[in-house]
């Protein structure tokens, strides 16, 4: 469907891809590049889970082709790993991270904060140890409780005590910001810092509205074909995906045509988590004008040439300002 194109990035996430076989890997990175050309700088990702690191699998992934690796820190004490369901101890947490720095140029780590009965001095000490780490990059992310999750069910049952107040979660997040700059990581997305080239180019694919092939049960895609974008999902069951991969059937009536405003609609919620912001139609940015000066007015939203940005006062509230942006 798409053999004339060049490849920039290879992501394995979801689950646990570092409990693969380095076989296994090898084996799909050759597949891949019997069907698309790589770009001379590909980036090749893998999510790994601290438990499962082990410096002899790493060496292996690393010559199967592997050249970046991000690894499921979360927290950096025992009773707020425990607190969040995850299954590895702090310390094993520190040890993966070094074998994959002694394996890996690019190294990431991202790490969870507003979390039950955390303070402020709390948050800056575990940031500061894991900036002396010295890492290129980290995904820092504010704890944030949904309705249909597990967070949400145990928060109706009066289950989740000692979370951070809405300012106390605001003082976290200047503490990010400010913490990382002076550390020479730039927040270059809303929950992402890196230093100057060492950003997520597979997720900056994602942000910048760019095409990307969904391999695997549930995986979602997004290919420009012909001119038109098309939404791509796969089957959920591994069991059936298994089977349609098997028969051919996969490659049959799983690319959906994308409106014209759900692309635009994307873009805007992609787009602007980045501190760079989106390009959008000038009809699109005459039709939204009212809402554009107004957020401008706020401070919370930028227009600089064709180029639409969210302020820095307006990042810690983005979903807000999105969703009055789109009228949701």
């Amino acid at each position: 469907m798409t053999p004339d194109r060049v490849l920039n990035s290879v992501f394995f996430g979801g689950g646990t891809p570092s409990l693969m076989d380095v076989e296994t890997v090898e084996r799909i990175l050759n597949r891949v590049r019997k069907s698309w050309r790589f770009a001379n700088d590909i980036e090749i990702t893998l999510e790994a889970n601290p438990t499962s690191i082990e410096a002899g699998r790493f060496t292996g992934y690393h010559a199967a082709g592997v050249n970046r690796v991000s690894v499921g820190v979360q927290a950096l004490n025992d009773p707020d790993l425990k607190a969040i369901g995850r299954l590895h101890s702090a310390k094993e947490a520190l040890v993966a991270v070094d074998v994959a720095r002694s394996t890996f140029e690019r190294v990431s780590f991202d790490l969870i904060y507003a979390r039950q009965n955390q303070t402020a001095e709390q948050w800056q000490a575990e940031l500061n140890q894991a900036l002396s780490f010295e890492p290129d990059h980290l995904s820092l992310y504010q704890l944030t409780i949904e309705d249909g999750t597990a967070f949400g069910d145990r928060l109706k049952r009066g289950l989740l005590k000692g979370l951070p107040s809405e300012d106390l979660g605001a003082d976290m997040w200047e503490i990010t910001q400010s913490t990382c700059e002076k550390a020479g990581l730039l927040a270059y997305e809303v929950s992402n810092h890196a230093k100057i080239d060492q950003e997520s180019r597979h997720n900056l694919i994602y942000w910048r509205s760019g095409d990307w092939v969904g391999i695997g049960p549930g995986a979602h895609g997004r290919l420009t074909l012909e001119g038109i974008r098309h939404e791509t999902v796969c089957v959920k069951s591994p069991g059936i995906w298994m089977e349609q991969v098997e028969t051919g059937a996969i490659n049959t009536n799983f690319a959906t045509p994308l409106s014209a405003s759900d692309v635009i609609e994307e873009r805007v919620l992609m787009g602007l988590r980045m501190s760079e912001g989106i390009e959008l139609p000038e009809d699109w940015m005459e039709y939204k004008n009212l809402e554009i000066k107004y957020l401008e007015d706020l401070g919370h939203l930028t227009v600089r040439g064709p180029r639409l940005l969210v302020t820095p006062e307006g990042r810690p509230i983005l979903n807000a300002v999105i969703a009055h942006l789109l009228g949701s």
